[in-house]
Order: C-alpha cells, then sequence, then structure tokens
C-alpha cells in the first residue's frame, strides 16, 4: 500500500513511509521489523478514539452502557470487518506460510494490522490526526451503530425489565452437567414467577446456559 492508496482510504498521508510498511509488516515475514508494538500502540488509541466520540454521542448512557458499545466497535470482528471494507489484507507483508494457509483473510491478522496502522498514524503526526483517522475508517459502523439495549445480555435484560415492573427476580438453578471437566454442557433452569414461566437452557459454561434460558424467558414474556 502507498501512501497515495491510503490517503484515498482514510483521508490521512503518511510522511514517514518506513512507518506505513512497518505497519503492514506480520511477524512470519520479519522477527526483527514487524507490526506488533505499532498494534499495542494502536489498541490503546484505537479505544481512547472510540471512547471519546460515544462519549459524546450518547450523553445520557451510563459507564456499563458505554463500555459495551466500545467493547463491539473494538473488538476483532469489527476491526476485521473495517480492514476488508479498505481491502487491507492485498497489502499485508506475509511470510510463506501464513501467505499459503491465507493469513490475508484471518479476522485476528486483519485486525492486528488495523491496529497497528492506527498506532503509526499517531506516531506519524498526532492523537488529533489519528483521531480523525479512525473516524474516517469506522466511518460506516458509527454511522450504523445498534440500539444500547440491544448491547446487554438476556440476564440483565430480563433483571431490568422485571425491576422496572417491580417483580420478583428470576431464579437460576444449575438442574444438569454432563461431560469430564475439560468439555462439560450446562442445564440451567430459569424461573420467572411473575409470569409463571419456567425455560432451560444449555451452555459449555454456567453463565452461557443462564443467558440462553433468560433469552427463551424473555421471548415468552414478549410473546
Amino acid at each position: 500500500m502507498t501512501p497515495e492508496i491510503f490517503q484515498a482510504i482514510s483521508g490521512y498521508r503518511f510522511k514517514q513511509t518506513d512507518l506505513l510498511e512497518q505497519a503492514l509488516t506480520h511477524r512470519s515475514f520479519s522477527r526483527s521489523h514487524n507490526n506488533e508494538r505499532l498494534e499495542f500502540l494502536g489498541d490503546s488509541v484505537l479505544s481512547l478514539v472510540i471512547s471519546q466520540h460515544i462519549y459524546q454521542q450518547f450523553p445520557q448512557a451510563d459507564e456499563g452502557d458505554l463500555s459495551r458499545m466500545r467493547a463491539l466497535l473494538v473488538k476483532e470482528k469489527t476491526l476485521a470487518e473495517v480492514a476488508r471494507h479498505i481491502e487491507l489484507g492485498e497489502f499485508i507483508r506475509l511470510g510463506g506460510g501464513e501467505l499459503k494457509s491465507g493469513g490475508f483473510r484471518r479476522d485476528s491478522i486483519l485486525s492486528d494490522v488495523l491496529e497497528a496502522i492506527i498506532g503509526a498514524i499517531y506516531l506519524d503526526s498526532d492523537f488529533e490526526q489519528a483521531r480523525l483517522a479512525v473516524l474516517q475508517l469506522y466511518r460506516h459502523q458509527l454511522e450504523n451503530l445498534p440500539d444500547i439495549q440491544s448491547l446487554k445480555d438476556p440476564k440483565t435484560r430480563l433483571q431490568e425489565l422485571l425491576q422496572s415492573q417491580q417483580s420478583e427476580l428470576p431464579v437460576y438453578d444449575v438442574v444438569q452437567t454432563v461431560g469430564k471437566a475439560h468439555d462439560q454442557t450446562f442445564t440451567v433452569k430459569c424461573l420467572v414467577p411473575e409470569y409463571s414461566i419456567e425455560t432451560s437452557g444449555k451452555g459449555s459454561s454456567r453463565k452461557k446456559a443462564e443467558q440462553v434460558a433468560a433469552e427463551l424467558a424473555l421471548k415468552e414474556i414478549s410473546a
């Protein structure tokens, strides 16, 4: 990727082209001159930019809501989506093994490279320029943010619904655990006294099983 191409994508033009080159270099290509340190820096810059943006966009949101929104935007899957949108995979410098195995399509590699580029922009300029570049790269995601309430997990939504009605809170009970310690499946029952609803959910952990059961209870309540 040339500085000109990146400028067309993000609106930012690199002055130090070696920083852009390093950001695009995976460890499999070079052990001594790769993007791992830039990725570390970019992760922090991205988190601050997104935190500042959603803090300003959602003045009524509490800390928990803001944390969930930030987690959605900075997680690996979202980073990879942004990277694919700008066809970043075509420009990543990979070693032979990673190239053959399709590393340029892998979420983990795409997300790491994007974070490295953000870190490189910060070093090449300043925080304000990095902020503007991130907002440009994330333009689609930021224009299509989901409703904050939808980001809450089912257990939280069920509890808040019942609390708003001043109803008795749900009761969860593990009714079955099968499998060996490292590979167990839990079955959890969720009882909602106010609605005489009883659901059950399965998952690889008690927490996951509880979430499934809570989701089913919410569906029954809204049916």
